[in-house]
């Protein structure tokens, strides 16, 4: 399976353009206040714009408003919920697909099946795994966790893992539990901005790791 790369937090079309040159599958814009890559909306149109074809443009979240969904939407942008949005909030303001943040601890080991009920409401959810934080942010943390925790509590269903990746460890991750995407910020950039050597690193380490697994297929 070819595993789909993300590089988010993108604040300026140079950053679309350098992943897509890189090779990624999805580029993710930060439309949540409290985080250090957030852009305003205005912001947001412009790397919008400049997102090419058959590159998934992906707008991040955190407790949103109908309202900012909905500029999202128009601009073509599949829905990321990163908060502690619920079932039915996010089934509305998507009203298709979406990915949503779940945040792992170490508590969550051996819970597949209290997150399998907790998920059933997500109808259209693909469900991106994060390291959880102790303080209370939602994201970019740029910690890792057990990676098997994902594998298990997604079952069959596709999922993403995100947290703590770098080009030198995504390929371990992949290894571990072939997630169908994998998330990236921090762990490609340099003094808080993307850094092309990483992003272009992370991407080929992705691409070699696939390549690996199917001449042992």
């Amino acid at each position: 399976m070819r595993t789909r790369v993300k590089i988010c937090g993108c604040t300026s079309p140079a950053d679309v353009a350098l992943a897509v040159d890189a090779g990624a599958d999805a580029v993710g814009v930060i439309l949540a206040e409290r985080s250090e890559r957030a852009v305003s909306v205005e912001r947001f149109r412009e790397i919008a714009a400049s997102v090419p074809a058959l590159v998934t443009l992906v707008a991040v979240f955190v407790d949103p408003t109908s309202s900012l969904v909905d500029e999202a939407l128009k601009a073509g942008a599949i829905p990321q919920f990163h908060g502690n949005e619920p079932a039915d909030a996010c089934e509305a303001f998507a009203e298709g697909p979406y990915l949503k943040a779940y945040h792992v601890g170490p508590a969550h080991a051996q819970h597949a099946a209290a997150f399998a009920a907790f998920a059933r409401p997500f109808g259209h959810a693909t469900w991106l795994f994060d390291a959880a934080a102790a303080n209370g942010v939602s994201g970019g943390t740029g910690r890792t966790f057990a990676w098997e925790i994902a594998r298990e509590l997604a079952g069959e269903r596709r999922f993403v893992v995100s947290g703590g990746l770098t080009p030198d460890n995504v390929g371990d991750c992949i290894r571990a539990v072939r997630p169908y995407a994998v998330d990236v910020r921090s762990g490609v950039e340099t003094n808080g901005t993307k850094d092309p050597h990483k992003v272009r690193a992370f991407v080929r380490a992705v691409r070699e790791t696939d390549a690996e697994t199917v001449e042992r297929a």
